[in-house]
């Protein structure tokens, strides 16, 4: 027993451990899930709208359980617009997306650019970030997978880059544990809305 709880009292956890444990859960929930073609579609169509007009775009090759990517990274690529995709090391790196059927197996079994890598420093180029999580909420916390490469790399941004968060609806919660070295977002997309949320300030939710 903690010092000074009582029996019956719930045990009260870090906010470490509040992660691990909603980890958990929220990955069991995507290994289970059966998403239908529409629900992508919408959720593409959002994410093109959001960073409508960016020059540079950072983005990333999604999991088989994550929302999917491939499309949005294709169309902005078609666009002519400038894609960053992570190459996955011990630290942040990204090389330029080269187009459709470009991508390899990396580390961790994730799809990268076969490089050259650009550097860890290479992020500050991008006008727009688009980052995986596995929760967010309307106030701009994520909640990331665990690794914390993002939040070391978001060092590297410009101020003024605008960040995104791909998410499965269900995901938007009310709050997420956070600890003082997350990042914040600035949008969040799903299959059924955008959410603006300005970092740190709560905002309505608004439906597209």
């Amino acid at each position: 027993m903690q010092p000074g709880a009582e029996a019956g009292q719930p045990k009260i956890h870090s906010p470490g451990e509040e992660k691990r444990l909603l980890r958990i859960k929220l990955q069991a929930d995507r290994r289970s899930r059966d998403e239908v073609a529409a629900a992508r579609t919408a959720r593409t169509a959002r994410t093109l709208a959001a960073c409508a007009g960016a020059e540079v775009v950072a983005c990333y090759a999604s999991r088989a359980d994550e929302p999917d990517t491939s499309e949005l990274v294709d169309a902005l690529w078609q666009s002519g617009v400038q894609v960053l995709l992570p190459v996955i090391t011990s630290g942040a790196d990204w090389a330029w997306h080269a187009g459709p059927g470009t991508l390899i197996h990396g580390r961790a079994n994730i799809y990268q650019p076969p490089g050259p890598g650009l550097g860890q420093a290479a992020l500050g180029v991008a006008d727009w970030i688009w980052l995986p999580g596995l929760a967010g909420t309307p106030d701009g916390h994520r909640l990331g997978t665990g690794g914390g490469w993002y939040d070391r790399a978001l060092r590297h941004a410009r101020p003024d880059a605008r960040r995104g968060l791909i998410l499965f609806d269900d995901e938007v919660l009310n709050a997420v544990p956070t600890e003082p070295w997350d990042q914040p977002v600035d949008l969040l997309v799903t299959e059924r809305r955008r959410i603006d949320c300005p970092r740190g300030i709560p905002t309505p939710v608004s439906e597209l």
